[in-house]
């Protein structure tokens, strides 16, 4: 088992080789293997990436992300010209079928809100107002609206596990009811844990993946 100081050190490295991240903004505090995140950045996606870089180092059980997004006065936008700035965005996206999502802004937090055939769509429409100048975070409830027959979701995974080089799909067992899908078993790092969530959520019909695998290195 991985010691602390060494996840720390490998965290921070990690935090380096990051070309959009100044590591020297971002706090590293490792307990039990558990890393918190702390520090202020100037753009959601910078606090994503930050995330995903601690996720990825071996050791990690789990990430608590304490990372807030600030803005400069000179370059704030406003809710109003943040929404505007959205609805463009979905509209220039050609994965984005735009007349089925809702935008609403908050203080800087984009609430995305309506129905999508395919969870692709869903996590595009994500990525398309996530870079957005002066949006702090996120909130994607997009629902899927796909009726395909839900007794081949299981297989249809399973098959998907075995076809990835990184996950270890023999450790893994997937429970579907309905649109839902619950897995659980044994992996060996937290990113082959999210790597089969996100595999999970791919498959045609799923609406949520309720992530029970435990990391075990």
């Amino acid at each position: 088992m991985r010691s602390d100081v060494s996840i720390k050190k490998d965290v921070l490295d990690e935090l380096e080789w990051q070309p959009n991240i100044d590591e020297t903004q971002i706090g590293v505090v490792v307990k039990d293997g558990v890393v918190t995140l702390s520090g202020t950045v100037d753009s959601y996606v910078k606090k994503r990436e930050a995330e995903n870089a601690a996720k990825s180092v071996v050791g990690v059980k789990a990430v608590a992300e304490d990372i807030v997004v600030k803005y400069s006065s000179s370059t704030q936008k406003t809710d109003s010209e943040i929404a505007a700035a959205a609805v463009n965005a979905l509209k220039w996206n050609i994965s984005v079928p735009e007349n089925d999502i809702k935008v609403k802004v908050e203080d800087g937090w984009i609430f995305l809100s309506g129905k999508v055939m395919w969870d692709f769509e869903k996590n595009a429409a994500t990525k398309a107002v996530e870079n957005l100048p002066s949006v702090k975070f996120v909130v994607n409830n997009i629902t899927l609206k796909n009726t395909i027959n839900v007794n081949d979701i299981k297989d249809k995974i399973k098959k998907a596990f075995e076809r990835s080089a990184d996950i270890d799909a023999k450790n893994i067992e997937v429970k579907a009811d309905a649109h839902n899908v619950k897995l659980t078993g044994k992996v060996h790092s937290l990113k082959e844990k999210e790597d089969a969530r996100k595999t999970a959520l791919y498959a045609p019909g799923v609406w949520t993946v309720d992530n029970e695998l435990e990391v075990v290195y």
